[in-house]
């Protein structure tokens, strides 16, 4: 028996040891009775694998793979009947499970006890490698220490006691040491996950780290070097703003943003720690300004709106921040962000973060409905009205209601934008809490900053922006009053299937939800409690800064001018009693153009009410002088002037010119040519003098007397852009004097051997007319050469390279200088009832010819069109013209008997007459840049003014 049974175990060790081993599961070590095959091509026993998949691990025990699909496979049939061939071949082989005819159940060595000797032996191989990165010398044992650690911290449910084994100071200094030394990617990724992982269990870790400036500084030197794993640390550091823009992280965290997400094993993604960080180093300083712009310049807003989905608040916030300074930087970027941005996770986080950071995402909100889309301004409005899980309107306004005092007007602003959403008639608790919010901060001068705030938010209200979201209030207004054509148009979205139908039906969307908007919001602003908006606008009008002044003024011109089209509910009383004397006071001492327009448009808000018109009327002298001025630029102030002048355009009271100041100067002979620059006249004179005076006021003072010219100076020219002036005598000289002081001074002198009459300039010739036939054209390189020799020339004029001439014979001629080629605009003849039909004044305004002669062929003055040649209108008069100049709404004819008379440009109707009071020939005159003085020089010697 013990023969037999001796030779029945050595039977069955031969078969045992020769078995194939694919037979064998891996952790039982057993032949496989239900063998099942994983996704990693491993096979193991059923029951094992389950056991080992329950105990929490999800990876392969032997590949270490993780597995996607932890559910296990059916039974691999072809494996279990290969088995079960080999041991019907076998039947003397020893099993571990006996199989009878009735198909018992057998006893296996149990996988749990397996499993648990692998767990133990793991455990003390983590504990040995744990010893290596401590104390180990050889830095490749140390290497490996690290990536058996990361490998089971990454498989198992690491127990208490390896992870205190962890903790500790000298483990977490020998990471360290081998993220100094080692040169192994794996192995430094591997070591920067370790100490990431473990600062999040317990913050002595962090601790440990920031204590040695120097394992600092080394993560932040691998960290700008490309391992992004190491952000993650420095977000733990809790470095400060200084400290953190000292490093110079920017362009190192932007790539870290913008790097496409792989699978993260970390607790905290790379990219939420760069985009904390980022927003953290941004600030306020200049330092953040330039990092704003390396986030537009690096694209990398697409990238920071994903982080406004992020499972972290922290790092929703943060990307609010960096999209908010970004559009503070280019407020163009704002239409992307509008475009992609998902603003409900923003919504939902609003309760659960600070103060501080629930203001920053009101800021946010706000400057993302500045678009220059009205329609898309309030899709996003609806959608953050209807957005968060709680109301939030109701969120804002008990924000609002325990808000700092300067961040008040923007969160009441826009909880009125939210509001005004709705019917704006209809009473609102947010719209009566808001609206009172902001009259108070306006009306309180003890704190500025919230003055200035409520006033732009009040002006920004309008609802019209540009591109970069810049409020376009004031130029709206300026272009209603007729300047700034064009500037608030809204700009399209480029869409290439859109026709040019649909591009103007867009157009004709955005301007109609513009206007109503407009249309609402004033509505809503003028009517709170009765127009009780319009006294702080007012004492904002006093104020000493620039800024509220500004604001204030460009809101109570607009709410002022929206009362015309809004229903009548006695506000315009209101408004007219708190700021039409302000309107009248800066529409009278402002020098700045733009200004006096605004202030126009204000006070035209009340012409058309009595007591308005009665009021503007009481100040009518101070105002007349600025209409006049504006006249030229708007028709808004001509109606004006039609309105206060009871409809009279040409009446004496209008047009009316005041003596301003008669000099003699006889002893110098006639004065035969006169000019005015700046605040300077300067008079030529028949004895060969020049002089130069200053004006003020209603006098006239020398400045400068010259007698460079040895006989009559018949011409001043000037060329204002090189403030050079250009004299021409009967001694046959043109002299160039510099007038960049209060005297004259000649520069150059040019002997052109003939005399001197009519002389016309530009930067590169001298034009005049000889003793005789023709017209001389001088270079001022010296050259010379007489055109049109055929034709005595009375008078001559030079615009953008082309001479006109009036002649002898009453014809226009027009000489193109470039190619010498002469064209008539009139042919006149030589003679009329044998008298000669001399064009005595040829002037040019407006692409206007007129032209000055007798009246002899039906009218004394012509006016031509440029364009065409023809005569548009004549003016009738029995004067004998000898000098003309003309404005913008005036033309000025002077000659014999020392008069002159002013007509009207537009009715053609002789306005008044102005009488030297002398027997006389007014032989030159010249209007001031405003065209609100006119000068004359007489043949017996008096220069004499007249103000418009």
């Amino acid at each position: 028996m013990e023969e037999s049974g001796n030779n029945g175990l050595e039977s069955g060790e031969m078969h045992h040891n020769t078995h194939p081993k694919d037979f064998v599961c891996p952790i039982t070590c057993n032949i496989f009775y239900d063998p099942v095959t994983i996704e990693t091509g491993q096979t193991y026993e059923r029951s094992a694998i389950q056991e080992w998949l329950d105990r929490g691990n999800s990876t392969c025990p032997i590949t270490g793979q993780k597995l996607q699909n932890t559910q296990l496979p059916k039974t691999n049939y072809v494996l279990k009947r290969l088995i079960a061939s080999w041991l019907k071949e076998n039947p003397n082989f020893v099993t571990d499970k006996a199989l009878d005819e009735a198909d018992s159940a057998a006893v296996l060595i149990s996988p749990v006890s397996v499993i648990s000797q692998a767990s133990i032996n793991r455990s003390m191989e983590v504990r040995h490698a744990i010893s290596n990165i401590v104390s180990s010398e050889v830095l490749e044992e140390a290497e490996s220490a690290v990536l058996c650690v990361e490998r089971f911290w990454l498989e198992e449910n690491v127990d208490v006691e390896i992870q205190h084994m962890l903790l500790k100071p000298p483990v977490i200094n020998g990471l360290v040491e081998i993220l100094i030394n080692s040169v192994d990617l794996q192995v430094l990724r591997a070591s920067i996950f370790l100490l990431s992982e473990l600062g999040f269990k317990d913050a002595a870790v962090i601790q440990t780290l920031t204590r040695v400036e120097s394992d600092v500084d080394c993560i932040v030197t691998l960290f700008k070097s490309g391992l992004m794993e190491a952000v993650v640390l420095m977000y733990r550091f809790g470095l400060s703003i200084q400290r953190l823009q000292e490093m110079d992280l920017a362009g190192s965290l932007l790539n870290v943003v913008k790097k496409k997400e792989d699978v993260n094993k970390m607790q905290l993604n790379p990219k939420s720690a760069a985009v904390i960080l980022l927003r953290k180093i941004l600030g306020r300083s200049k330092e953040g300004s330039l990092i704003a712009v390396a986030v537009l310049a690096e694209n990398a807003i697409e990238s920071i709106l994903v982080s406004l989905k992020a499972k972290q608040v922290e790092e929703r916030i943060a990307a609010v921040g960096i999209l908010l300074r970004c559009i503070q930087e280019d407020g163009k970027c704002r239409n992307m962000i509008a475009d992609k941005a998902d603003l409900a996770p923003i919504l939902g986080s609003f309760m659960e973060v600070s103060n501080d950071e629930q203001f920053e995402i009101i800021m946010f909100l706000s400057e993302l409905v500045k678009l220059n889309r009205r329609t898309f301004n309030e899709q996003i409005l609806q959608n953050i009205k209807d957005g968060g899980e709680c109301s939030t309107m109701h969120s804002l306004l008990v924000y609002l209601q325990t808000a700092p005092r300067d961040q008040c007007p923007v969160v009441a602003g826009f909880l009125l934008q939210l509001d005004i959403l709705v019917e704006p008639r209809k009473s609102s608790i947010y719209r009566e809490e808001a609206m009172d919010v902001l009259l108070s901060c306006l009306g309180n001068s003890d704190f500025p900053t919230a003055q200035i705030s409520a006033a732009e938010t009040i002006m920004s209200l309008q609802g019209r922006f540009s591109t970069s979201g810049r409020p376009l209030t004031r130029y709206v207004l300026l272009e209603r009053v007729g300047f700034a054509k064009g500037c608030m148009k809204p700009k399209r979205r480029d869409n290439n299937s859109s026709g040019p139908g649909d591009v103007e039906l867009s157009i004709k969307a955005e301007e109609r939800a513009t206007d109503e908007w407009e249309r609402k919001m004033a509505f809503v602003l003028a009517s709170h409690d009765f127009g009780l908006l319009f006294e702080p606008l007012a004492k904002g009008l006093k104020s000493k800064y620039a800024a509220l002044f500004s604001a204030c003024f460009v809101s109570a011109t607009w709410l002022s001018h929206m009362l015309k089209v809004l229903p009548d509910t006695g506000i315009l009383d209101t408004a007219r009693v708190c700021l039409l004397d302000h309107f009248v006071s800066i529409f009278i001492t402002t020098t700045d153009i733009e200004e006096k327009a605004l202030a126009l448009l204000g006070m035209n808000s009340f012409v058309h009410q009595p007591e308005g018109l009665q009021y503007l009327s009481s100040n009518m002298k101070d105002i007349m002088r600025g209409l006049k001025e504006l006249r030229r630029s708007t028709a808004l102030a001509f109606e004006m002037l039609k309105v206060l002048c009871k409809g009279e355009e040409s009446s004496a009271e209008l047009w009316s010119h005041q003596e301003l100041f008669l000099v003699d100067c006889s002893r110098n002979g006639e004065v035969l040519s006169i000019a005015y620059f700046k605040d300077k006249i300067i008079s030529g004179h028949s004895d060969g003098t020049i002089k130069v005076w200053s004006v003020g006021g209603t006098n006239l003072h020398p400045l400068q007397e010259t007698q460079e010219h040895s006989k009559g100076v018949t011409s001043l020219a000037i060329i204002e852009s090189e403030e050079k002036l250009y004299s021409g005598s009967l001694d046959k000289t043109i002299k160039v004097w510099s007038l960049g002081s209060d005297v004259i001074q000649c520069i150059q002198v040019h002997d052109v051997k003939d005399q001197v009459h009519n002389l016309v300039v530009s930067k590169t010739i001298a034009c005049f007319i000889p003793h005789g036939a023709g017209i001389r054209v001088y270079s001022w390189g010296g050259e010379s050469k007489l055109l049109n020799s055929s034709k005595h020339v009375k008078r001559l004029n030079l615009v953008r390279g082309k001479l006109y001439c009036g002649c002898h014979d009453s014809s226009i001629q027009e000489v193109d200088l470039a190619t010498g080629t002469v064209s008539y605009i009139h042919i006149g003849s030589r003679k009329l009832l044998g008298k000669p039909n001399i064009v005595q004044s040829l002037q040019i305004y407006d692409e206007q010819l007129f032209s000055a002669s007798t009246t002899l062929d039906g009218a004394a003055v012509k006016i031509w069109s440029m364009s065409n040649n023809s005569v548009i209108a004549t003016l009738s008069t029995a004067m004998d013209i000898r000098t003309m100049t003309v404005s913008s709404d005036l033309t000025y004819l002077g000659g014999r008997g020392g008069v002159v008379e002013i007509w009207g440009r537009d009715k053609l109707n002789k306005i008044d007459t102005l009488q030297t009071g002398r027997i006389c020939k007014v032989a030159c005159m010249t209007l001031n840049e405003r065209e609100d003085v006119l000068v004359i020089g007489t043949s017996d010697g008096r220069i004499q003014a007249w103000g418009l």
